[in-house]
């Protein structure tokens, strides 16, 4: 947290479309002073005219995370342009919907360096300057599939596995040294986003989110939250609980449950078309802002959210052991 009177700095990767633009409109409600880093000039311009409009500020700053020195420029000219930085929000993501026999090395290697190194590069940035200070938050998000992946998405799923593993070490080393840097990881469900319209695909169909759907901005109140309490990790959606917690107890079982209903699950009745633009390698152009095309079976309050945030470890913990009662149960008779 920042001293009375002063405005909060914080950097958010991803930050134009999406979930990241939900956490910057969320940062933006509070006054924050934002760096506003993503590769699409564009958006990131049109996201900095809501941060203003909603009294914040905004530094846009075109990167792409895959690339340590500028990631690392970002951050210094945040610090410059506002002053020290308090909050570091690790969101940016590419993916690829594609079974693994047809995916390509580079396609791989693509995910790894945006949604892995991009996440570790934004660490390290922060770092260079949290801890000199002794104060600061980082914010990994996350996600239910850094616990328990599903197929046609490997690369992202082994992407969010690495990042779980990169953090769980940061913080233990964090630990050992009483530093007060804080570090938080976000674990997400399924999410009503564009990165279903702009994502690399190589299904029949459209890719679509699988179970229940929340809007972006339960995702950004559980960022915001996590940028201002001491919880080292958070599960968002009471989905994200079901899935990690049964993980835990039946993973086999998930396999061959995934193996039969993870394919059609992910893929809605509208044919894909294979010639559409993608954002594995290049930017999408227009401003896709937050929201998806699943407003319609969104949902906009998680009330597992809530009572984590009120109730803290207790409560998560008694959720927990409900889904997995109920979760397992309902597996098994599928």
């Amino acid at each position: 947290m920042v001293e009375d009177g002063k405005r909060e700095v914080v950097v958010v990767t991803g930050a134009s479309a999406g979930l990241g633009r939900a956490i910057v409109r969320a940062f933006a409600r509070q006054g924050a002073r934002l760096g506003l880093l993503s590769r699409s000039r564009e958006r990131l311009e049109q996201a900095r005219a809501e941060v203003e409009s909603l009294g914040g500020e905004a530094l846009v700053l075109p990167t792409d995370v895959s690339d340590a020195e500028r990631v690392e420029a970002a951050a210094a000219a945040v610090e410059e342009h506002f002053g020290p930085l308090n909050v570091w929000v690790n969101n940016a993501m590419v993916s690829v919907f594609s079974p693994v026999k047809k995916m390509l090395p580079e396609e791989y290697r693509r995910v790894t360096e945006v949604t892995y190194l991009g996440t570790v590069y934004g660490t390290l940035a922060a770092l260079k300057r949290m801890l000199p200070r002794d104060q600061g938050a980082i914010v990994q998000v996350g996600s239910a599939l850094a616990y328990r992946a599903i197929p046609l998405q490997s690369a992202y799923c082994g992407a969010k596995h690495a990042i779980q593993g990169f953090t769980e070490s940061l913080r233990s080393e964090l630990y050992h040294d009483g530093s007060k840097v804080r570090v938080s990881m976000v674990q997400m469900p399924a999410l009503n986003t564009p990165q279903f319209d702009w994502v690399k695909n190589r299904l029949p169909h459209r890719a679509k989110p699988v179970g229940r759907i929340y809007q972006p901005e339960v995702g950004a109140e559980a960022v915001v939250y996590a940028a201002h309490h001491d919880r080292p990790e958070i599960y968002v959606g009471y989905p994200s609980v079901e899935a990690i917690v049964a993980n835990r107890v039946a993973p086999r079982l998930l396999d061959h449950y995934l193996g039969r209903t993870g394919f059609a699950s992910q893929q809605s009745d509208e044919p894909e078309d294979p010639s559409r633009p993608d954002n594995l390698w290049d930017t999408v152009p227009g401003d896709q802002a937050a929201h998806g095309r699943f407003d319609r079976w969104s949902h906009d309050r998680s009330l597992q959210l809530r009572a984590s945030e009120h109730r803290g470890a207790a409560m998560l913990a008694g959720v927990a052991a409900a889904g997995l009662a109920w979760g397992v149960g309902r597996w098994m008779r599928e």
